[in-house]
């Protein structure tokens, strides 16, 4: 469904497991650092709304959102780290950068997560225009830095 249709803060929380005790890396790009922000406050919130412990949850940056992959990578080889949140936006300029990086991140996101088979989230805003962007960093559409929370508490219950 597209974001348009969804709100990404809504969600059921029914069938979360315990997350007490689970270990989380935040990466997130200093690339359109104000939005970047906004999404990692939301999943940082979201985890310790479910139960995640403040010393249990890692943030680290990274330049730009290109570079999450690698991020995700050096917070994934670690076994004491149970699931890793990458975060950034790329908003479309007048060249096709975006559609490099995207893909790029999108293959780098999942090729780590299967590597270290664990939950490596896809939390990459991805617009047209800025405004699309703060749409979906709390505005209208919800929060993307929320909804990648909920995904990696999901997965960890899968």
């Amino acid at each position: 469904m597209a974001t348009s249709l969804k709100n990404l803060s809504d969600y059921t929380s029914d069938h979360f497991i315990d997350i007490t005790d689970k270990r989380f890396g935040l990466v997130v790009a200093e690339w359109n650092r104000e939005i970047t922000d906004v999404l990692s406050t939301g999943a940082y919130e979201t985890l310790l709304k479910h139960g995640a412990q403040p010393d249990n949850i890692f943030r680290n940056t990274v330049p730009g959102s290109f570079e999450l992959t690698l991020g995700a990578q050096l917070l994934a080889q670690h076994e004491e780290i149970d699931a890793v949140i990458c975060l950034g936006v790329v908003i479309k300029g007048e060249t096709k950068h975006d559609d490099y990086i995207c893909h790029a991140v999108a293959n780098g996101i999942t090729n780590v997560g299967l590597k270290f088979n664990k939950p490596v989230i896809f939390g990459l805003v991805t617009t047209n225009t800025l405004e699309q962007a703060w749409d979906r960093a709390g505005g209208k559409h919800g929060n993307k830095g929320v909804e990648a929370a909920v995904a990696a508490i999901h997965m960890l219950g899968f």
